[in-house]
Protein backbone atom coordinates (compact mmCIF):
# COMPACT_ATOMS: atom_id res chain seq x y z
CA UNK A 1 0.00 0.00 0.00
CA UNK A 2 1.72 3.02 -1.24
CA UNK A 3 2.21 6.07 1.52
CA UNK A 4 0.05 9.43 1.46
CA UNK A 5 1.07 12.38 2.91
CA UNK A 6 -1.28 13.12 6.31
CA UNK A 7 -2.53 16.50 5.94
CA UNK A 8 -2.71 18.12 9.54
CA UNK A 9 -5.71 20.25 10.43
CA UNK A 10 -5.60 23.08 12.78
CA UNK A 11 -8.40 22.20 15.50
CA UNK A 12 -7.91 25.78 16.76
CA UNK A 13 -11.99 27.57 16.06
CA UNK A 14 -11.38 30.21 13.80
CA UNK A 15 -13.91 32.90 12.74
CA UNK A 16 -13.34 32.35 9.07
CA UNK A 17 -14.71 29.29 9.42
CA UNK A 18 -18.45 30.33 11.63
CA UNK A 19 -18.59 33.03 8.66
CA UNK A 20 -18.54 30.89 5.82
CA UNK A 21 -20.62 27.84 7.35
CA UNK A 22 -23.14 30.99 7.76
CA UNK A 23 -23.00 32.04 4.33
CA UNK A 24 -23.90 29.00 3.27
CA UNK A 25 -26.62 27.67 6.20
CA UNK A 26 -28.58 31.36 4.92
CA UNK A 27 -27.99 31.04 1.48
CA UNK A 28 -26.39 34.39 1.52
CA UNK A 29 -24.93 34.10 -2.07
CA UNK A 30 -28.42 33.05 -3.39
CA UNK A 31 -29.10 29.62 -4.53
CA UNK A 32 -31.99 29.38 -1.41
CA UNK A 33 -33.38 25.80 -3.88
CA UNK A 34 -29.82 24.08 -4.01
CA UNK A 35 -28.28 22.24 -0.21
CA UNK A 36 -25.31 24.57 -1.23
CA UNK A 37 -24.26 27.37 -3.57
CA UNK A 38 -21.66 29.24 -3.71
CA UNK A 39 -22.84 32.62 -5.92
CA UNK A 40 -23.12 33.12 -9.38
CA UNK A 41 -19.50 33.60 -9.97
CA UNK A 42 -19.36 30.03 -9.82
CA UNK A 43 -22.88 29.10 -11.87
CA UNK A 44 -23.73 32.24 -14.17
CA UNK A 45 -22.25 30.70 -18.02
CA UNK A 46 -20.46 33.66 -18.94
CA UNK A 47 -18.79 33.95 -15.97
CA UNK A 48 -18.03 30.23 -15.38
CA UNK A 49 -17.31 29.09 -19.56
CA UNK A 50 -14.95 31.41 -20.53
CA UNK A 51 -12.86 30.05 -17.26
CA UNK A 52 -13.24 26.71 -17.54
CA UNK A 53 -11.78 27.16 -20.72
CA UNK A 54 -8.79 28.30 -20.11
CA UNK A 55 -8.04 26.05 -17.83
CA UNK A 56 -8.39 23.26 -19.87
CA UNK A 57 -6.46 24.79 -22.38
CA UNK A 58 -3.69 25.43 -19.61
CA UNK A 59 -3.83 21.91 -18.32
CA UNK A 60 -3.83 20.41 -21.72
CA UNK A 61 -0.99 22.49 -22.34
CA UNK A 62 1.52 19.89 -20.49
CA UNK A 63 2.73 16.60 -22.17
CA UNK A 64 1.56 14.37 -19.18
CA UNK A 65 -1.72 15.86 -16.96
CA UNK A 66 -0.62 17.64 -13.81
CA UNK A 67 -1.91 17.72 -9.85
CA UNK A 68 -4.37 20.02 -9.15
CA UNK A 69 -5.12 21.40 -5.87
CA UNK A 70 -8.33 23.95 -5.35
CA UNK A 71 -8.20 25.90 -2.57
CA UNK A 72 -11.80 27.19 -2.04
CA UNK A 73 -13.28 24.58 -4.25
CA UNK A 74 -16.98 25.83 -2.61
CA UNK A 75 -20.09 23.43 -4.36
CA UNK A 76 -17.59 22.11 -6.83
CA UNK A 77 -19.40 23.35 -10.01
CA UNK A 78 -16.31 25.15 -11.41
CA UNK A 79 -13.92 22.26 -9.94
CA UNK A 80 -15.79 19.34 -11.56
CA UNK A 81 -15.63 20.45 -15.13
CA UNK A 82 -11.75 20.53 -14.49
CA UNK A 83 -11.20 17.44 -12.89
CA UNK A 84 -10.65 15.18 -16.30
CA UNK A 85 -8.33 16.95 -17.74
CA UNK A 86 -5.80 16.43 -14.33
CA UNK A 87 -4.14 13.27 -13.34
CA UNK A 88 -5.18 14.05 -9.34
CA UNK A 89 -7.88 16.93 -8.25
CA UNK A 90 -8.17 17.72 -4.52
CA UNK A 91 -10.37 19.89 -3.58
CA UNK A 92 -10.77 22.22 -0.28
CA UNK A 93 -12.71 23.75 1.70
CA UNK A 94 -13.29 25.49 5.33
CA UNK A 95 -17.28 24.27 5.78
CA UNK A 96 -17.04 20.65 6.62
CA UNK A 97 -20.68 20.40 5.61
CA UNK A 98 -19.85 21.63 2.33
CA UNK A 99 -16.98 18.97 1.73
CA UNK A 100 -19.24 16.32 3.31
CA UNK A 101 -22.21 17.34 0.77
CA UNK A 102 -19.22 17.23 -2.50
CA UNK A 103 -18.20 13.98 -1.28
CA UNK A 104 -21.49 12.21 -1.90
CA UNK A 105 -22.40 14.22 -5.02
CA UNK A 106 -18.82 13.79 -6.83
CA UNK A 107 -16.62 10.62 -7.35
CA UNK A 108 -13.76 10.26 -9.37
CA UNK A 109 -10.94 7.78 -8.94
CA UNK A 110 -8.25 10.61 -8.83
CA UNK A 111 -10.53 12.98 -6.98
CA UNK A 112 -9.86 13.70 -3.05
CA UNK A 113 -11.86 16.23 -0.59
CA UNK A 114 -10.34 17.66 2.43
CA UNK A 115 -11.78 20.34 4.72
CA UNK A 116 -8.81 22.32 5.31
CA UNK A 117 -8.48 25.99 6.56
CA UNK A 118 -6.15 27.38 3.68
CA UNK A 119 -4.80 30.40 6.07
CA UNK A 120 -4.06 27.82 9.02
CA UNK A 121 -3.62 24.08 8.32
CA UNK A 122 -1.11 22.64 5.83
CA UNK A 123 -1.64 22.22 2.28
CA UNK A 124 -1.97 19.04 -0.14
CA UNK A 125 0.49 18.80 -2.27
CA UNK A 126 0.36 19.65 -5.93
CA UNK A 127 1.96 20.88 -9.64
CA UNK A 128 -0.83 23.57 -9.26
CA UNK A 129 -3.32 25.42 -7.17
CA UNK A 130 -6.29 27.28 -8.11
CA UNK A 131 -7.61 29.90 -5.53
CA UNK A 132 -11.07 31.24 -7.58
CA UNK A 133 -12.78 34.11 -5.67
CA UNK A 134 -11.34 33.24 -2.85
CA UNK A 135 -8.96 35.79 -1.51
CA UNK A 136 -11.43 38.47 -1.72
CA UNK A 137 -13.55 37.08 1.38
CA UNK A 138 -10.45 37.04 3.52
CA UNK A 139 -8.39 39.14 5.95
CA UNK A 140 -4.56 40.50 4.81
CA UNK A 141 -3.77 38.45 7.90
CA UNK A 142 -4.68 35.19 6.41
CA UNK A 143 -3.54 35.91 3.15
CA UNK A 144 0.01 36.25 4.19
CA UNK A 145 -0.46 33.03 6.03
CA UNK A 146 -1.89 31.64 3.40
CA UNK A 147 1.09 33.36 0.72
CA UNK A 148 4.50 31.37 1.75
CA UNK A 149 2.54 27.94 1.38
CA UNK A 150 1.64 28.55 -2.31
CA UNK A 151 5.39 28.72 -2.52
CA UNK A 152 5.75 24.89 -3.04
CA UNK A 153 3.69 24.93 -6.13
CA UNK A 154 4.82 25.47 -9.35
CA UNK A 155 1.46 27.37 -10.86
CA UNK A 156 -1.01 29.23 -9.22
CA UNK A 157 -3.85 30.57 -10.94
CA UNK A 158 -6.23 33.58 -9.37
CA UNK A 159 -8.99 34.81 -9.73
CA UNK A 160 -10.20 37.93 -8.01
CA UNK A 161 -12.97 40.43 -8.26
CA UNK A 162 -11.30 43.87 -8.79
CA UNK A 163 -13.02 47.16 -9.45
CA UNK A 164 -12.97 48.47 -12.92
CA UNK A 165 -10.67 51.20 -13.25
CA UNK A 166 -7.58 52.63 -10.74
CA UNK A 167 -8.04 51.10 -7.24
CA UNK A 168 -6.46 51.15 -4.07
CA UNK A 169 -5.13 47.24 -3.51
CA UNK A 170 -5.42 45.21 -0.49
CA UNK A 171 -7.99 47.41 1.84
CA UNK A 172 -8.23 44.79 4.66
CA UNK A 173 -11.63 43.54 5.24
CA UNK A 174 -12.91 41.13 7.92
CA UNK A 175 -13.17 37.30 6.64
CA UNK A 176 -16.70 36.69 5.55
CA UNK A 177 -19.44 36.96 2.77
CA UNK A 178 -18.34 40.57 1.89
CA UNK A 179 -15.41 41.89 -0.53
CA UNK A 180 -13.10 44.91 -0.66
CA UNK A 181 -15.36 46.09 -3.74
CA UNK A 182 -17.31 48.44 -1.59
CA UNK A 183 -13.86 49.78 -0.67
CA UNK A 184 -12.64 50.32 -4.38
CA UNK A 185 -10.26 48.05 -3.34
CA UNK A 186 -9.30 44.38 -4.44
CA UNK A 187 -6.72 41.77 -4.00
CA UNK A 188 -3.26 42.31 -6.04
CA UNK A 189 -0.92 40.01 -4.69
CA UNK A 190 2.61 41.86 -6.25
CA UNK A 191 1.52 44.95 -4.17
CA UNK A 192 1.70 45.67 -0.37
CA UNK A 193 1.58 44.47 1.93
CA UNK A 194 1.88 41.47 0.07
CA UNK A 195 4.52 42.17 -2.19
CA UNK A 196 3.92 38.33 -3.69
CA UNK A 197 6.69 37.12 -5.66
CA UNK A 198 6.95 34.54 -8.95
CA UNK A 199 9.18 33.75 -11.96
CA UNK A 200 6.01 34.97 -14.12
CA UNK A 201 3.05 36.58 -13.86
CA UNK A 202 0.63 36.11 -16.60
CA UNK A 203 -3.05 37.61 -17.08
CA UNK A 204 -5.13 34.77 -18.24
CA UNK A 205 -8.50 35.89 -18.31
CA UNK A 206 -10.30 39.29 -18.20
CA UNK A 207 -14.42 39.28 -18.14
CA UNK A 208 -16.34 42.61 -17.61
CA UNK A 209 -18.94 42.58 -14.84
CA UNK A 210 -22.40 44.46 -15.89
CA UNK A 211 -24.00 47.18 -14.55
CA UNK A 212 -20.19 48.48 -13.18
CA UNK A 213 -19.83 45.99 -10.79
CA UNK A 214 -16.11 45.45 -11.89
CA UNK A 215 -14.04 42.57 -13.20
CA UNK A 216 -12.96 39.20 -12.75
CA UNK A 217 -9.48 38.91 -12.76
CA UNK A 218 -7.57 35.52 -13.95
CA UNK A 219 -3.46 35.55 -13.39
CA UNK A 220 -1.44 32.84 -13.88
CA UNK A 221 2.03 32.90 -11.36
CA UNK A 222 4.41 30.83 -12.54
CA UNK A 223 7.09 30.06 -9.49
CA UNK A 224 9.93 27.35 -10.97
Amino acid sequence: MSAKKKIKRNRTPWPTKAAMEQVYANHLWGGAAHSFYSGEGSHAPELLMPYVEKLRLFFSSFEHPITVCDLGCGDFNVGEKLVEHTRKYTAVDIVDSLIAFNKRTFSKEHLEFLCLDIATDALPNADCAIIRQVLQHISNKEISQLLPKLETYKYIIVTEHLPNGTFTPNSDIISGQGIRIKKNSGVDLSAAPFNFKAKKETPLLRVILEEKKGVLLTTLYELF
